[in-house]
């Protein structure tokens, strides 16, 4: 069993930033491949970046490619989403989730713990 709690999220204008941060309990952090999901008021939830449990493969959605930087620390059992250049179609409720065993993938059913989200809101 993995518990996920993130922070970080808040009102940010266009072209600011922001990095979310999700804190993982449980031993086994270090063999969990990470995703970070967005969803929007009325929208599904949308694959935004996910990283292997080594950390040394990252994937990225289209739309955030080049803006946002997915990274984690096993030693503090966290995983980051840095967010640069932010767009105001960028707001939604942010969630990380984990996934026991394989790489990175971008469908919300390959994850099986979710955190409660922690909003961002870009304003124009």
């Amino acid at each position: 069993q993995v518990q996920l709690v993130e922070s970080g999220g808040g009102l940010v204008q266009a072209g600011g930033s922001l990095r979310l941060s999700c804190a993982a309990s449980g031993r086994t952090f270090s063999s969990y491949a990470m995703g970070w999901f967005r969803q929007a008021p009325g929208k599904g939830r949308e694959f935004v970046a996910a990283i292997s449990w080594s950390g040394g493969s990252t994937y990225y959605a289209d739309s955030v490619k080049g803006r946002f930087t997915i990274s984690r620390d096993n030693a503090k059992n966290t995983v980051y989403l840095q967010m640069n250049s932010l767009k105001p179609e960028d707001t939604a409720v942010y969630y990380c989730a984990a996934r026991p065993q394989g790489g990175g993938c971008y469908l919300p059913s390959c994850y099986a713990y979710w955190g409660q989200g922690t909003q961002v809101t870009v304003s124009s």
